[in-house]
């Protein structure tokens, strides 16, 4: 299947875009077989050893109630493109009893590791200043177990959207946060982990002009290492379909003003397949589904 490239620039900008994409095609949608329209928000892509495509993600009925959001989707493919993806079983459904104290389920990051799959997501929190991130494990992407040192992270305001990267021997997990946990500007905070279980020395790796509490213009990110550049994707921004990319050569420091790209993308994520092809998704409340579109890097590299 063929993918033209659509370009639109928003801004005078253009001369410093690194990174573009293509037209969006819908691979997944949440209704299908249901009695009301669902939504997927937040998700994650991972290549299983069943060689299998897997997709975890925030779902519910419409219309939104993110505090009411208690599964994660599970559909597969076996390829990005494949049309429709398959519909499977919840993966996980909220822990709301003791030791979990789970609120609702929030924005799965899968990733594989000596051959065990570790799933970080957002449990919540009553107290929205003390969020808490949480880790799953499973051997086959179907039964996941929490593990018994959660929570890996408490945080505010609304700590959540964790992601996970290898820079050089430490594992980093980039998550959205505020300066302060009780309000205080919109930034991405980051831990680091020897073992991918104990993580600490918390940073800020980009702050927001812009101050809150719920919501804001640094969730979702998604950070994806080309040569010595790494590339920061964060949204919503300008509005709710809105993911801009920041480039910097230090994996724990982007500036507002290195602006490189900008989609209209919800909860944006980054996946390549196994011929180097690389895709860019997008997703949401009321979007009907997940949609790929072709990502183009015009770095040179």
């Amino acid at each position: 299947m063929m993918l033209g490239v659509v370009v639109v620039f928003a801004s005078e900008a253009e001369k410093n875009t690194l990174v573009e994409c293509g037209e969006f095609v819908k691979i997944y949608d949440p209704s299908v077989g249901e009695d009301n329209k669902w939504y997927i928000n937040d998700h994650c892509f991972i290549y299983g050893h069943d060689h299998t495509w897997h997709l975890f993600g925030i779902t519910r009925q419409e219309p939104a109630r993110p505090l009411k959001e208690i599964n994660f989707a599970h559909a597969t493919a076996k390829t990005l493109l494949q049309q429709p993806w398959a519909k499977q079983p919840f993966a996980l459904t909220v822990a709301k009893e003791s030791p979990w104290n789970e609120v609702h389920l929030w924005a799965p990051h899968v990733i594989r590791h000596k051959g065990t799959y570790y799933m970080y997501y957002c449990a919540g929190d009553p107290d929205h200043t003390k969020y808490k991130i949480h880790l799953a494990t499973s051997q086959d992407l179907e039964t996941w177990i929490r593990h018994p040192k959660n929570p890996m992270i408490v945080d505010g305001f609304d700590a959540r959207d964790p992601f996970i990267l290898r820079v050089k021997d430490k594992w980093v997990m980039y998550y959205t946060a505020n300066s302060s946990p009780d309000r205080g500007n919109h930034i991405v905070a980051c831990v680091t982990s020897d073992d991918l279980l104990t993580w600490n020395n918390r940073g800020t790796v980009f702050t927001d002009p812009k101050a809150g509490t719920y919501g804001g213009p640094t969730e979702s990110p998604f950070v994806v290492r080309r040569g010595d550049q790494f590339y920061l994707f964060i949204g919503p921004r300008q509005d709710y379909d809105s993911t801009d990319v920041f480039v910097s050569d230090d994996p724990f420091h982007w500036k507002i003003d290195n602006k490189v790209g900008h989609f209209k993308a919800h909860a944006a994520e980054v996946v390549r397949d196994g011929k180097g092809k690389w895709y860019i998704s997008r997703c949401g409340w009321g979007r009907g589904g997940v949609y790929l579109a072709p990502l183009i890097w015009k770095d040179g590299q």
